[in-house]
């Protein structure tokens, strides 16, 4: 799996989700930051 993100589908993605959309996900993304967990969220996920 490549861990380089490519940002003109980032982008595009971004561009495709609506404000309410794209409001919970940021706050999700703080969340999993904030969190104790947010070494987790870095790994990668093998299961």
């Amino acid at each position: 799996m490549n861990n380089n993100i490519d940002v003109s589908k980032l982008l595009e993605a971004l561009s495709k989700m609506d404000k309410n959309e794209l409001e919970a996900g940021i706050a999700k993304a703080n969340e999993i930051l904030k969190g104790k967990n947010k070494n987790d969220f870095f790994k990668p996920n093998n299961k």
